[in-house]
């Protein structure tokens, strides 16, 4: 089976009698008093329950309906909800601000606010709290979804933003069209290796306010697999997949980094995995050697994809074990999508093309781009160049046809690749968890290295920087104390100017 229509993807698969098991690690904020475990059906109920409560709250066909709430997977069922009664859900992560979730709110004019935050009347026509307020999923238990509503490939079908690190999120606009028919129709294509077996089990830790979740519960429930497990916490993760041993993995770059300590354990879960998938952000190698190793498979295969919110992704590569062993940086990532993708390296001030090895501005081709920005529809048409989109990243194509990535614009420091040199510090000191290179004008760049304890050995980093590019002094943090997004990105320029009091960078910004 492949997917057709979110609003009624679940009823489908219950149709065609799915035997796919949902576990989760804590019971949806939703329901709570439906527990963790769910069958194909149950999902199926509990998404026209959900459309039946929107309903109640005054969702119509052509309204939106914004999210924001504690990261779960019932993200994903409230969007099957709304777009069930043909309104148009937007995804908001509860890791915003209060004052970047105001702006977006009014950039989306929504309907009904479905939160578990206090937020005032004006922000929507209604506020449906999960929590108390003034009208609560308790006034409209019980009310009756209407029929499904069916809509044109070409409508809005679903909002998500971007991560936000440089700033405000974008507002991204996907239709049927683009996410269901190009991307997740796509995906959910049986591959050797890669592709989704029925006695798989399948594990889960996203940000599921984002755009990557809703495609792959599009994916993956087609492709029916034993077991699915949601993992809203990294956390969370050990007693879950200690009792069901995944042998399919896909994860944050940011959550694989934290499941090192884990996969090194006694405890390892991860024991079982086949494949990993990461996207979102280009992973470090430490990291995918870790994973990799603490599979007993005989030969477990590391897929990296790298694209953009608002064109799914863009290219792909494969790593074993011995691959992951030889790479010193994640910048190679791969080729682009054959026959969906194609790419094209540019003068950032000219825009016209530059030879393979030579550094310029990345464009993107495919059929899978978003169709505007809400509320910023002049923004999205400055990243267009024709049928070209601009992804605001620096790149080089080999002439293989390769694509190496040296850093976003917007991050970008004179002379080196901030992306390298982190790969090459966290390849050659083990106590740092993430390495995080930041340029600013007037100055060297700065590298904040992250370890657990918020402590480093000066000596062994001595060392390492004689090898490097000249830096500014490292700065020392732990985990919590790094700005990140919903997705576990950092917040380069917020961390940036908390360090030196100022976000300058030596990128424009112009395609961010």
């Amino acid at each position: 089976m492949k997917p057709r229509d979110m609003g009624t993807l679940f009823e489908e698969c219950a149709a065609r009698r799915a035997h796919t098991a949902l576990v989760l690690d804590r019971p949806f904020d939703i329901a709570p008093e439906r527990g963790t475990r769910f069958t194909v059906p149950q999902l199926a109920e509990l998404v026209v329950d959900a459309a039946g409560w929107l309903h109640g709250a005054g969702v119509r066909p052509g309204d939106r309906v914004a999210v924001v709430k504690r990261n779960h997977y019932d993200y994903d069922l409230l969007a099957c909800a709304a777009i069930r009664l043909g309104a148009v859900p937007a995804l908001l992560s509860g890791h915003l601000s209060d004052d970047v979730l105001e702006t977006l709110l009014k950039r989306l004019e929504p309907a009904v606010v479905v939160t578990d935050r206090p937020l005032a009347a004006h922000h929507a026509r209604r506020v449906l709290s999960l929590g108390h307020g003034e009208l609560t999923l308790d006034d409209v238990r019980g009310t009756r979804a209407p029929g499904p509503w069916r809509r044109d490939d070409h409508d809005p079908l679903v909002v998500n933003h971007t991560s936000g690190t440089t700033g405000v999120p974008k507002l991204v606009v996907h239709t049927t069209g683009t996410l269901v028919n190009q991307l997740a129709r796509f995906e959910s294509t049986w591959l050797p290796v890669i592709g989704l077996r029925r006695d798989d089990v399948v594990a889960n830790a996203s940000s599921y306010a984002h755009g990557r979740t809703f495609c792959w519960t599009g994916v993956v429930f087609s492709m029916a697999p034993r077991q699915v497990l949601v993992l809203s916490e990294p956390d969370s993760a050990q007693q879950v997949l200690a009792d069901h041993r995944p042998t399919v993995v896909e994860a944050l770059p940011s959550v694989y980094v934290r499941w090192q300590r884990l996969a090194n354990s006694a405890a390892n879960p991860f024991r079982s995995v086949r494949l990993y998938i990461s996207t979102y952000d280009a992973m470090h190698p430490p990291a995918m050697r870790t994973m990799l190793g603490a599979s007993e498979r005989k030969r477990p295969v590391w897929v990296q994809g790298w694209g953009q919110t608002e064109t799914g992704p863009l290219t792909f590569r494969f790593l074993t074990r011995a691959a992951a062993a030889r790479e010193e940086t994640a910048r190679d990532l791969g080729r682009p999508v054959p026959g969906r993708t194609r790419l094209r390296v540019v003068d950032p001030e000219t825009f016209t093309p530059v030879p393979r090895g030579v550094p310029g501005l990345v464009l993107a081709r495919t059929k899978a781009r978003c169709t505007g920005y809400v509320g910023e529809q002049d923004r999205w048409l400055a990243k267009n160049s024709g049928r070209w989109w601009n992804t605001g990243d620096l790149g080089v194509r080999t002439r293989t046809g390769r694509v190496l990535l040296l850093d976003r614009e917007v991050d970008a420091a004179p002379g080196l690749s901030c992306l390298e040199v982190e790969d090459r510090v966290e390849d050659r000191l083990p106590e740092v968890l993430e390495c995080v290179v930041l340029g600013t004008r007037g100055s060297l760049p700065v590298p904040v290295l992250v370890t657990a304890d918020g402590l480093l050995d000066r000596d062994r980093w001595r060392a390492v920087a004689d090898g490097l590019p000249p830096l500014a002094a490292p700065r020392v943090l732990t985990w919590d104390r790094v700005p990140r997004t919903g997705t576990g990105k950092v917040r380069r320029l917020e961390l940036l100017a908390s360090l030196v009091g100022a976000a300058e960078s030596h990128g424009s910004g112009r395609w961010t």
